[in-house]
């Protein structure tokens, strides 16, 4: 897990780096889907401008009217240099939500320069899940009232939105491994207008409860993976409520799913046995195309000279029985 996890590390910060060092960027026209380089893709199907606008890591946002050509990619985050993410910090999984008329930026962002905690010989950075607000799906998206959302000392990243059967919205997050060595996913209310947070986290779940993630120790032991990363919510059309996220199977990144035995955030959750994406692909979400198609798009995961190369796919899927069911590749 050791090279893997060095690996990965430096894999993805290192296109993340260079972005954040080079804010003039080429827009370019009719790429398409397969070209763009993107980890953590996430697409929302905004109908008022009929128009697919995609986010990820790097923090950087592609447009599209089909889903086979795009354009980009924009900058469209506009942070406060004097808050604790610094001046240029380095962004991760964002996320795109619609919400009360409002468009809202949820993402990971990662001040180097302030380091919280050293763990088993792990330097860990100033990371955390944040939320921008925009009037417009394009942004720009710009800070609002509170600076934090969640506790400093505590990396969290990958966070997501949901509103729970409590009419109440949620940020859903993972508390990231390097610190507790066993990654968790959790949740936290969010104030009605998404300006910050009220109370504590809660753990839904831990690394240790998936039955099909796993690594080997030091002595070649067969354990969990410690890895949780991209959580997404969803319901079946019978009302289900599921949870995909992502972690690894020995070197082979992997998406699983787990249904809440309670249909609400607070679970029980349980994981299904198997994963539930071909090996390789992971940090998937779900959305409806603008004329009614179910799509998980996700990142395909490959090694290349040492160097991780992820690029977004769309496949079919599936949500009118009792499970998400993912279909075949779906080209547009």
């Amino acid at each position: 897990m050791k090279k893997v996890t060095i690996t990965l590390w430096i894999c993805i910060l290192l296109p993340v780096t260079l972005l954040a060092q080079s804010p003039r960027t080429t827009v370019r026209k009719d790429v398409p889907l397969d070209s763009i380089v993107l980890s953590d893709p996430f697409i929302l199907a905004d109908k008022n401008t009929a128009t697919y606008y995609m986010t990820g890591t790097g923090g950087m946002l592609w447009k599209s009217r089909n889903l086979k050509t795009w354009e980009g990619p924009y900058a469209v985050t506009k942070t406060d240099p004097g808050s604790w993410m610094g001046p240029r910090p380095r962004i991760w999984a964002a996320e795109l939500h619609q919400y009360q008329g409002k468009y809202y930026y949820f993402g990971t962002f990662t001040n180097t320069s302030i380091k919280i905690d050293t763990v088993q010989g792990n330097v860990i950075d100033r990371r955390a899940s944040h939320v921008l607000v925009s009037d417009a799906p394009g942004g720009p998206y710009v800070p609002m009232k509170d600076s934090t959302y969640l506790p400093p000392g505590k990396p969290t990243l990958d966070g997501t939105f949901w509103i729970d059967t409590d009419k109440k919205p949620y940020l859903v997050y993972c508390h990231e491994w390097l610190q507790n060595w066993n990654g968790t996913v959790e949740k936290i209310e969010l104030k009605p207008d998404l300006s910050g947070t009220i109370g504590e986290g809660k753990v839904l779940f831990r690394a240790s409860d998936s039955p099909w993630s796993k690594e080997k120790d030091k002595n070649g032991n067969i354990i969990f993976n410690k890895v949780t990363d991209g959580p997404f919510l969803f319901r079946t059309k019978t009302g289900r409520l599921g949870m995909i996220w992502t972690s690894w199977v020995y070197n082979v990144y992997t998406q699983g799913v787990a249904y809440s035995a309670g249909g609400k955030l607070d679970g029980p959750w349980i994981h299904e046995k198997e994963p539930i994406t071909p090996p390789n692909f992971g940090h998937g979400m779900l959305f409806n195309t603008l004329d009614g198609r179910l799509l998980m798009v996700l990142h395909s995961h490959e090694e290349i000279n040492g160097r991780y190369h992820r690029v977004p796919h769309l496949f079919n899927a599936d949500v009118s029985g009792d499970k998400l069911v993912l279909g075949a590749p779906y080209i547009p």
